[in-house]
């Protein structure tokens, strides 16, 4: 994440992660220990809180449950662990967007129903939340959480379909639920044996699927994971596998997982996976659509220099989110790249300083700047996006104070100018400096010589042009808060 982080506060919801062993059970995988390393790989997503719930597989009645306030580290260390027994479990690491950050909002959340318990990990924002809401409380049912995520618990419980025989009809329930609501979430849901994962028609969050491998015998299967990201795949031995597609309903067994339904989208519209996942949310090492993360964001920086070509002795990065852009800016320019900022990594997060002034003074703490690499040079620096734009004008401030000659701001984004109301926690219109500045009042705002924005075709074609299948109908982007087209009407 780039310094703008802190100040913007731009945050994901959350993340989700599922794990179950194959067949023979009980397993000799440490199930909790899997789904603990994959919210770590997750964390990027969510700190506010952590929670992982866990089943033997043959008692309906019963999970095994922790949750906790804080970072995955902390809740989940090896003595919490070793309490997680079970064979499958579903695991959710947390930023507040719809409810607050209180630990009655930690999830997954867990319901006891008639026909047994189930456990719920959601990663998006509903739409139509509001009138959802009102469903569920004309049923007789009170909510204790103003989370989503609680709402498609009750959800679920609550609409059977029209004939269930010999239990309840899990995947009919979830089915109905998605004719509900269309936008927006991944979803992991586990009952007594088995796990759902579960993503919107419109493909807006991520959701994707991993086979565990065992580390004695390489062509073994072990399991399978379900997970927002593939980032932590490699660091438990499992391996990518794919996507779980839009509208898509996966189950996942000891035998193996399987496509119970895909639901396709009204009106036969275009996906609308979040675009703003390449450009700053993803882990670099994440794999989104058969691509890698990373060079999706090293072609933004090839076509933001074909677009904003600017004569200069040098090219760096805001660490870590302009890296891979900066260095795709340098092979296209053939102007090299060079760091000139350090990143004291032992200081803590600047946006919970209570005011601008304290969060200047933590931008100034956080980085120290490459003297020999700064000095009379002239400087083109990139970053991955701008929101409110108090946080440049400083690190402008500070490369100038070492002697760079000119700074020139290039932005791997198009600018920032709408609401997201699918799960990203983005600051009012209002708030947003490309609603209040031209790019030129921007670029003397913060100090700059000039500053350019990535077009928004110009990101489109970053992220489409190595996509396998690229040329699909199907295939689309959500670009709401660059263009204010939202995938469907926001309705409460």
């Amino acid at each position: 994440m780039s310094i703008e982080e802190d100040d913007r506060q731009l945050r994901h919801e959350c993340g989700v992660f599922g794990c179950i062993a194959s067949d023979p059970w009980p397993t000799d995988v440490d199930v909790a220990q899997i789904i603990s390393l994959g919210l770590l790989a997750l964390q990027h997503r969510g700190q506010e809180s952590a929670g992982i719930a866990m089943s033997e597989g043959d008692n309906h009645t019963h999970f095994n449950v922790k949750k906790g306030m804080g970072l995955v580290s902390n809740i989940f260390n090896d003595e919490a662990t070793k309490n997680l027994k079970g064979n499958l479990g579903i695991g959710h690491t947390r930023y507040s967007t719809s409810a607050g950050s209180e630990e009655v909002n930690c999830q997954p959340f867990v319901v006891h129903s008639a026909h047994g318990a189930l456990a719920v990990a959601h990663n998006g924002e509903l739409f139509n939340a509001g009138r959802l809401r009102r469903m569920v409380l004309a049923r007789g049912v009170g909510l204790s959480t103003h989370s989503d995520s609680e709402l498609i618990t009750q959800a679920l419980c609550l609409n059977p379909p029209d004939i269930e025989i010999d239990g309840p009809d899990w995947p009919a329930r979830i089915r109905h639920f998605m004719e509900l609501t269309k936008l927006s979430y991944s979803i992991v849901i586990m009952e007594k044996d088995r796990i759902f994962g579960v993503r919107d028609p419109y493909g807006n969050r991520p959701l994707c699927i991993g086979k565990l491998m065992s580390l004695a015998e390489p062509n073994k299967e072990e399991g399978w994971v379900v997970s927002s990201e593939s980032c932590g795949f490699l660091s438990m031995g499992a391996q990518y596998v794919r996507d779980v597609y839009p509208g898509e309903i996966v189950e996942f067994t000891k035998e193996g997982f399987h496509t119970v339904s895909v639901m396709g989208r009204p009106h036969n519209r275009p996906q609308a996976f979040c675009i703003f996942e390449y450009v700053y949310f993803a882990r670099p090492d994440s794999i989104y659509e058969g691509q890698m993360v990373y060079s999706v964001r090293l072609r933004s920086g090839i076509v933001l220099a074909r677009e904003s070509y600017v004569e200069a002795d040098i090219v760096s990065s805001v660490p870590e989110s302009g890296t891979a852009a900066a260095h795709g800016f340098s092979m296209k320019s053939n102007i090299p790249f060079a760091e000139v900022l350090y990143k004291n990594r032992y200081v803590g997060r600047t946006f919970i300083q209570p005011n601008a002034r304290l969060r200047r003074l933590g931008v100034a703490k956080k980085f120290g700047a490459i003297v020999e690499n700064v000095a009379g040079k002239r400087l083109i620096l990139i970053d991955d996006s701008i929101v409110r734009g108090t946080t440049m004008g400083p690190i402008i401030k500070l490369l100038r104070d070492a002697g760079a000659k000119e700074v020139h701001i290039r932005v791997a984004s198009p600018p920032l100018k709408f609401t997201c109301n699918m799960g990203i926690n983005i600051p009012t219109k209002a708030e947003l400096i490309a609603n209040k500045l031209t790019i030129e009042q921007l670029a003397k705002h913060i100090g700059a010589d000039t500053l350019a924005y990535l077009s928004v075709e110009g990101l489109k074609e970053a992220v489409t042009e190595k996509m396998p299948n690229n040329n699909a109908v199907e295939v689309g982007h959500c670009t709401a808060c660059l263009t204010g087209e939202y995938p469907e009407e926001l309705t409460f």
